[in-house]
């Protein structure tokens, strides 16, 4: 007589679908928010005035995408939609990288706090090295993509 195994924690299972759904559901207004705020910047920013802004020039682009994501900090997922409309409208891949690397890692607007909790030193240094970082990172990703493919 064989024995069915009961499935491995059914029960477990749908309480995290449950938690991911609720999770998904709350992130809507936020990627809602940032999709009409990209349609927004796509008026009052057109491509053309993107272009002009980044000349071409690796390090001084990246520096500007880095600076850029290290004042706007904010959810990773947010960057990757402003990335992706980036680089739709013709941006180098190696503003975006740093743009997301830093948005992800510097966080300039939370400085106050991170010295009042942490620190002077360590607030300026955590963030001023993954600023530099960013740029570093982003430079080394996109020539690393550039050999694979």
């Amino acid at each position: 007589m064989e024995n069915k195994k009961p499935p491995r924690n059914l029960k477990g299972l749908l309480i995290s679908f449950k938690k991911a759904s609720l999770s998904l559901v709350k992130s809507l207004p936020y990627f809602i928010g940032i999709i009409l705020l990209m349609g927004m910047l796509k008026i009052f920013i057109p491509p053309e005035t993107l272009l002009k802004i980044f000349t071409g020039k690796i390090f001084i682009d990246t520096g500007i995408g880095a600076l850029i994501g290290s004042v706007l900090a904010g959810n990773p997922v947010n960057s990757y939609i402003i990335g992706h409309v980036l680089l739709k409208d013709g941006v180098s891949l190696f503003v975006i990288t740093a743009f997301i690397v830093s948005w992800t890692t510097v966080g300039i607007v939370q400085i106050p706090y991170e010295i009042q909790t942490l620190g002077k030193g360590f607030a300026i240094a955590r963030n001023g090295l993954c600023f530099l970082l960013s740029i570093f990172v982003s430079v080394v990703t996109v020539l690393i993509l550039g050999v694979i493919s």
